[in-house]
């Protein structure tokens, strides 16, 4: 009797276990025993790294496709659920031996040309299909264990590191750093993903491999929220609390989401004008456009049917030059608003107290909404949409208090520091803006005023809040009894240190927010 020409198949789940080869070794040899044994030549060995849980194993294919175009007489398979853990594969290599084709397995005496054996042989393919089935929803249990205490049981993202098994990872001191960068500079606006790639790379941003961060990987970066201590599964779309340490802000996060929604992008202007889009008609409510004539800058209404206001920009910083003169303070004032904002400081601390227990407060009553919102999703209250939707929303409003109360910790010292820096502003925003350059008159501007609103030749300007607190002070004489001093200004300092306090949690001032921040931090 002629030998034939055989196949042989041999498989490992992963790429370590095909790197250390003790696996393949084994399940080749034993095929190469049964091969002598029953004198088979083997013509063509096929081996494969990939789970048989896996449809579309692409070397398995291949040995299916030489076998139905008659490249062999058979094939020989160390086990049979070395072949197929899915049923779908096993089907196809049923449809293989109900055409004559030979389909031996190495370590298992069947007869799969006899009903018993075939029969035994589908048993052994559904005990290895459930096998999977239920490892895998094994492993789904402990993923899904890990998420709700708040690991990430992934390999960890750009700007952290793997700390071991059960541990939240950790934060990367490297890559970290360059990360904050990325979300800070997109959060502006001036710079695309494009540019934003070049500029990281530059300072050293670097992906796993070592090499620059792509535009769709800088992207995804950029839209993850595990950055900010959060865990989101993008298959699912549920989102998790982690307990790592957060890189950015959900606020900074926020207004980067703002900024690819089309949000807070600056334009780049050709000239430079102080108060571009920052002037409105009074009568038609459209910005005024700025233009140059005769070395003199306009600020002019370009609205049909309308009084058609013009500005000189000499009109328009002579009536900003005003307001900053009505918040500069006197000496008396700002010795008298430096040691009364020491004691109001301490003053505050009771009122904190009150608000770290409502913030713990808040945090319990979303933990006792998060419980029953599960416990209704259990009972067919909700539908899976609806109960992610919900519980996404909870788990960032439950970030976000998380953030107030991070910041509410350190919050006392911060307010004292925020207000010294904000009078040392007042005190010098009159003199700044008169010799300062174009730019920073601009950024001044910004920090402390809110409207313009011209009405011919004539503007009225609005103030921020602080400063319009501090502008509209009753003033009182140099050299005036201390007790009219405090009647007069304790009020100012009670309502400025509420604003401070608030500052951190406020979605408006942010040119304010980031000049106290400079501020602060030297």
């Amino acid at each position: 009797m002629p030998t034939k020409g055989y196949f042989s198949y041999i498989r490992v789940s992963t790429q370590r276990q095909g790197q250390t080869g003790t696996s393949l070794a084994e399940q080749q040899a034993a095929i190469e025993r049964h091969a002598n044994k029953w004198n088979l030549t083997i013509i063509k060995r096929f081996e494969e790294r990939e789970t048989a849980a896996k449809l579309g194993r692409p070397v398995f294919l291949e040995m299916l496709r030489g076998l139905k175009h008659g490249k062999a007489d058979g094939v020989i398979i160390h086990k049979i659920d070395r072949s197929a853990r899915n049923l779908k594969d096993w089907a196809d290599l049923g449809s293989l031996i109900d055409s004559g084709m030979e389909v031996h397995f190495a370590s298992e005496s069947l007869d799969l040309n006899s009903r018993g054996g075939r029969l035994s042989a589908d048993i052994q393919a559904v005990v290895a299909s459930d096998y999977i089935r239920n490892l895998r929803e094994e492993t789904k249990k402990g993923i899904y264990g890990r998420l709700k205490q708040g690991l990430y049981p992934f390999p960890a993202v750009i700007g952290y590191a793997d700390s071991g098994k059960g541990n939240p990872k950790k934060i990367d001191p490297i890559q970290a750093p360059f990360i904050k960068q990325a979300f800070e500079l997109y959060a502006t606006g001036n710079r695309g993903l494009i540019a934003l790639s070049d500029e990281m790379y530059k300072r050293g941003l670097r992906n796993k491999n070592g090499k620059k961060v792509t535009i769709n990987g800088l992207s995804t970066i950029l839209h993850n929220p595990f950055y900010t201590g959060l865990i989101k599964i993008e298959k699912t779309g549920e989102i998790f609390a982690g307990i790592h340490k957060p890189i950015v802000l959900k606020s900074l996060f926020d207004k980067v989401h703002d900024v690819f929604n089309g949000k807070n992008i600056k334009k780049q202007n050709r000239h430079f004008f102080v108060f571009r889009r920052l002037i409105r008609c009074q009568s038609c409510g459209n910005l005024l456009i700025p233009e140059r004539q005769k070395g003199l800058i306009y600020y002019r209404c370009h609205t049909r049917n309308c009084q058609r206001s013009t500005l000189k920009e000499e009109t328009i910083d002579k009536e900003l030059l005003r307001n900053f003169k009505k918040m500069q303070l006197t000496d008396e004032e700002y010795l008298f608003l430096r040691q009364e904002s020491v004691k109001e400081s301490n003053n505050q601390l009771s009122e904190m107290e009150t608000t770290r227990k409502q913030l713990l407060l808040q945090q319990d009553q979303i933990k006792d909404r998060l419980s029953k919102l599960a416990d209704a999703y259990v009972d067919g209250v909700f539908d899976k949409e609806t109960y992610l939707e919900k519980k996404n929303a909870l788990i960032f409003e439950e970030q976000a208090i998380k953030e107030r109360f991070a910041n509410f910790n350190s919050n006392n010292q911060e307010v004292l520091k925020r207000f010294d820096a904000f009078l040392e502003l007042v005190n010098s925003a009159y003199l700044s803006y008169k010799v300062a350059k174009p730019e920073d008159r601009r950024d001044l501007v910004e920090t402390a005023t809110s409207n313009f609103l011209a009405e011919g030749k004539s503007v009225s300007i609005k103030l921020k809040t602080p400063f319009e607190i501090v502008a509209e002070r009753q003033s009182f004489t140099s050299g005036s009894p201390k007790r009219e001093a405090r009647r007069t200004l304790a009020p100012l300092l009670k309502n400025l240190f509420k604003y401070f306090k608030e500052l951190d949690i406020s979605k408006n001032d942010d040119e304010l927010v980031n000049y106290i921040s400079s501020k602060t931090e030297k």
